[in-house]
């Protein structure tokens, strides 16, 4: 029985997680039909224990029709909340990253139990239930670690993303002071991008991505970056993350959010390239540069 309620719940979880206008149809909530359908099946065929209604043939078929439409019905819908996911706009390309994840990981486990009934049907063997539960036990894993830890970092993100947002207009980030005579146009208009478009922000952002903005080659991007600022492209990069890191940390708004959160709004990928960006450029990690600017 619970098993139609499995794809029902998920496919809520995704609706709730982009806020979609579908969560007030009126059609919603036939989405929980099959699972009260098959309680009242249940209840009629279990009936057959006391009072003998039904023959053996006639359950296998109930039991076939059951497990056809169960995986059908996860699937189908499963399959429509990733649909959904990838169309949103309403949330981060991070949090769309992670629900698509997630998503996917569901899919598997989906696969996984199809082939274990499909296993004991055909040859009675327990390996295939064995390996679900191993698989579901991975998913509980993760699920904890990212659902609740890694999604509410995104989650941090994107509250310190909107604020910043909302006062750009008011307060906008220092602008370094650049000698236009002793740049080359190239580097002049990365800068540009860097402040105004502030595309350092892009955990993503490749030398590719940069050459293509920029009209040229990676090879020769790289050569004249190197040449006037006597840095690579990602040490360009990265020092902008780590100036955006250092305005947020040193922002008393910011406290209530973790060091992680500030990191992937400043660019950073992982938490482990920010806090060894972060150390190299400043001799200390982002907590104890938060700490002593508390004390100060």
């Amino acid at each position: 029985m619970s098993e139609y309620l499995v794809a029902a719940t998920l496919f809520t979880y995704f609706l709730i997680q982009i806020e979609h206008k579908y969560l007030k149809a009126k059609w919603y909530k036939w989405l929980y039909a099959p699972f009260i359908s098959s309680v009242i099946i249940e209840i009629i065929l279990h009936l057959d224990t006391v009072f003998h209604l039904y023959d053996s043939d006639f359950a296998l078929v109930v039991d076939y029709i059951k497990l056809t439409t169960v995986f059908g019905y996860n699937l189908f819908l499963i399959f429509w909340g990733r649909h959904l996911v990838k169309q949103s706009y309403t949330i981060s390309k991070e949090k769309k990253r992670w629900l698509l994840k997630l998503n996917f990981f569901i899919i598997c486990i989906i696969a996984c139990w199809l082939l274990a009934n499909i296993e004991i049907g055909f040859s009675e063997s327990e390996y295939g239930a064995d390996f679900l539960r191993i698989l579901l036990s991975l998913l509980s894993w993760w699920i904890l670690y990212y659902g609740v830890f890694k999604l509410q970092i995104i989650v941090q993100k994107d509250e310190i993303h909107h604020y910043l947002a909302s006062k750009k207009g008011i307060n906008t980030r220092t602008k370094r002071t650049i000698n236009e005579t002793t740049v080359s146009k190239i580097v002049m208009q990365l800068y540009a991008l860097m402040d105004e478009e502030e595309l350092f922000k892009d955990p993503f952002l490749s030398r590719s991505d940069l050459a293509i903005r920029l009209g040229t080659n990676e090879s020769y991007l790289s050569q004249i970056i190197n040449q006037e600022t006597n840095k690579s492209v990602v040490q360009f990069v990265n020092e902008y993350r780590v100036k955006a890191a250092q305005d947020i940390l040193h922002n008393p708004v910011f406290n209530k959010y973790s060091v992680d959160a500030i990191g992937m709004e400043a660019g950073f990928k992982s938490k482990s390239a920010f806090y060894k960006t972060f150390n190299s450029s400043l001799g200390m990690s982002p907590g104890t540069f938060r700490k002593l600017k508390k004390a100060s």
